[in-house]
């Protein structure tokens, strides 16, 4: 699986670029906030990537932030909600102001995203609220790139079991409990209990 690109813009779209590595050229989908700063064609740029599978193709999502790629990757965990729809919430709302809006259950403000509803606002507020918690990010404060030691390697593990084939939701509990029993291991011993815990 493709998670990180570096290289030069060739080509640049709303929601859309081609990165040039080294004379291969990637496809990637991006929010607006992404496309805005990754500069003009000819720029250098290194991108955060989720590569999404289905049976008929193989498409790159990118980003220049953690936050914004966590924040995706935690959309399309909700049901209702794929990596186009997803692309269209981040382009419509910063990124810490989705946080925000979330923990506030704001259906109003995210109602007016673009092609999102209230239904499936209120199940984004329903299904992320507890999930973006150690995300939230006062104004003007760094980023969880920028968070403390221990939400570092959360994030870490839990992508490490999903990129392992486990469910979202089954990863979080597994590493949740894990941390919570193991002190403060190092990334591989935490990696290697939460395993254990999910054979249990």
């Amino acid at each position: 699986m493709i998670a990180f690109l570096r290289g030069r813009v060739l080509d640049k779209q709303p929601n859309r670029i081609v990165v040039d590595v080294q004379g291969v050229g990637y496809e990637v989908h991006v929010p607006l906030s992404t496309y805005y700063d990754v500069g003009d064609v000819g720029a250098d740029v290194s991108l955060r990537i989720h590569t999404h599978v289905r049976e008929d193709a193989l498409q790159l999502y990118g980003f220049l932030t953690a936050l914004e790629q966590q924040l995706f990757e935690r959309l399309i965990a909700t049901s209702g909600i794929g990596p186009k729809l997803a692309v269209a919430v981040l382009s419509g709302i910063e990124p810490n102001e989705l946080v925000a809006a979330v923990q506030r259950a704001d259906v109003v403000r995210l109602t007016a995203i673009p092609g999102i509803g209230r239904k499936t606002a209120e199940r984004i507020v329903l299904e992320l609220k507890d999930r973006l918690a150690h995300l939230v990010v006062p104004a003007g404060v760094a980023a969880p790139a920028d968070a403390p030691p221990g939400d570092r390697l959360r994030d870490d593990l839990v992508s490490a079991l999903l990129n392992l084939g486990y469910h979202r939701a089954i990863a979080e509990k597994a590493v949740d409990v894990t941390l919570k029993t193991s002190g403060a291991p190092t990334f591989e011993q935490a990696l290697k209990a939460a395993l254990r815990e999910l054979m249990r």
